[in-house]
């Protein structure tokens, strides 16, 4: 088994790379690979509750992000400086995540065997 990190660091409406990360990790978690995500930047706002992306036109895919426990993805990260950035709390996020500063991202990034950045 191979330790895979997604990392997001895109906004969840810009080209689609939110939905492209989180197929990558359901990919990967269906092959029994050790997921681990970690939100950057504007890519946390893919995490934000009560999103209503259908009236921008645009498939509410981030709904599909709850669903990262049952694939066992329970490893997901959220950048300290984004969510400072975005003024949001982890209680203002729709799945539990760890915060981390960025000498926690560096040790998090070390430690896989594989990095997918979307």
């Amino acid at each position: 088994m191979k330790n895979i990190m997604v990392i997001s660091s895109h906004s969840p409406f810009d080209n689609m790379h939110a939905r492209d990360a989180l197929d990558m990790a359901l990919i990967f978690a269906a092959i029994d690979q050790n997921i681990s995500w970690l939100f950057q930047g504007p890519a946390v706002l893919a995490l934000k509750s009560e999103q209503a992306p259908h009236e921008m036109g645009i498939k509410n895919f981030l709904k599909s992000i709850k669903m990262l426990e049952i694939y066992d993805i329970d490893q997901v990260y959220v950048c300290q400086s984004a969510l400072d950035l975005y003024q949001l709390t982890a209680t203002e996020l729709s799945i539990d995540v760890q915060i981390v500063n960025t000498e926690q991202q560096r040790q998090l990034i070390t430690q896989q065997d594989h990095i997918v950045t979307l």
